[in-house]
């Protein structure tokens, strides 16, 4: 097989689809890969490692497109790419389709198969595509939210670990999935004091035995969310429905109840966000203010760690390639069903249920 990989075009976006490892076990079975140029170069990766391993480099992102049967970014593609795409060509990328239409609109019109990194599911029902990336923005969400609560960037000037004599940091962390459990973590190790939220029982008696003593646990309703939002400092969404738009848990006129500084990070802005307010950033314009409250919702937060993000992304993703490579997209959905739950567009068709749902269009079972 020919697969390709372009370099990334999203705002800030230094990750790229492949590592040089991964390139070598791709042309270590006889595969060929194409490598755009400088496509690695954001993530510590230059084109001289690349054909070190056996890539060839090609100088435009409208060849790799051409002449691949299989395309393996990180990002969705975006506007300047949709024409690029060829009939039957194979996509194996994050897709968040239920949040962007235009985006699922365009790849039912290119006849795409497109296979979604997020929408891969074991059946345990963990989402091994999804998991890296959200450890990464999990522990960057609370980064960046200690960063924006300095008073110079609309914080309230408040420290995370607190001083001696000084109380920390209150944290509420809307979700105990890959991303919560990753943000309290981090929360708890700078010294401040976090409340981690979650429907499900089970998953919040495990995070009490496993997460520090500085983490309580708390069921998510919207009473017990009012009851703390008037003293908290930071807020992390991670809430997660595969393939499907986030809910809103913090509503517009929720924000009155906070004090003016809070920072909200919305680390579930791929898929629609979980705060009503919410609309996606950039890492060159991360945040804004809607009441008095700092809004950080960059749709691509591990792109600014790119090394990391990449070497943890092609870690996971290299076994599915693989078999895609090695078997082709039908046999290799046959005989792996969390990779089939993947397939979301294919070839005009909508086969991912939640992603039809949303935007009322036909939907076509995958075995159809």
């Amino acid at each position: 097989m020919i697969i390709g990989v372009p370099k990334e075009i999203k705002n800030n976006e230094n990750r790229v689809g492949m590592t040089p490892h991964g390139v070598a076990e791709l042309v270590k079975r006889g595969h060929t890969v194409y490598v755009q140029a400088s496509a690695g170069q954001g993530s510590g990766f230059p084109d001289e490692v690349y054909q070190g391993v056996g890539a060839q480099i090609l100088p435009i992102i409208e060849d790799v497109y051409a002449i691949a049967d299989m395309i393996v970014k990180v990002k969705e593609p975006i506007a300047p790419e949709y024409k690029l795409i060829k009939k039957g060509q194979v996509l194996f990328t994050y897709f968040h389709f239920a949040a962007d239409k235009e985006l699922t609109e365009a790849m039912i019109e290119q006849g795409a198969v497109c296979i979604a990194y997020e929408t891969v599911e074991k059946p345990d029902h963990s989402l091994p595509l999804l998991i890296p990336m959200s450890e990464v923005a999990g522990r960057m969400s609370i980064q960046e939210g200690a960063r924006f609560l300095e008073k110079p960037q609309g914080g309230k000037g408040k420290l995370m670990g607190g001083v001696p004599g000084v109380r920390p940091a209150r944290v509420l962390i809307l979700g105990g999935g890959i991303v919560g459990t990753n943000a309290a973590q981090m929360a708890a190790g700078m010294g401040a004091e976090v409340l981690i939220c979650d429907v499900n029982l089970s998953r919040l008696r495990y995070l009490s035995e496993v997460l520090p003593k500085n983490v309580k646990t708390l069921y998510s309703s919207t009473h017990n969310i009012k009851m703390e939002l008037p003293t908290i400092d930071l807020v992390i969404g991670s809430v997660l429905i595969p393939g499907d738009k986030a809910p809103h848990l913090i509503t517009k006129e929720m924000l009155g109840m906070m004090k003016p500084g809070t920072v909200l990070v919305d680390v579930a802005i791929d898929q629609g966000g979980c705060f009503e307010t919410s609309h996606p950033t950039t890492h060159s314009e991360p945040t804004y203010m809607v009441d008095g409250i700092v809004h950080y919702a960059v749709a691509n937060i591990p792109g600014a760690v790119p090394f990391t993000s990449t070497m943890a992304l092609t870690n996971a993703t290299l076994p599915y390639c693989v078999a895609l490579a090695n078997k082709g997209w039908r046999q290799a959905c046959k005989d792996d069903k969390a990779l089939a739950l993947g397939l979301n567009v294919v070839e005009g068709k909508v086969t991912y249920k939640a992603v039809a749902d949303v935007f009322g269009l036909p939907y076509e079972p995958i075995e159809l």
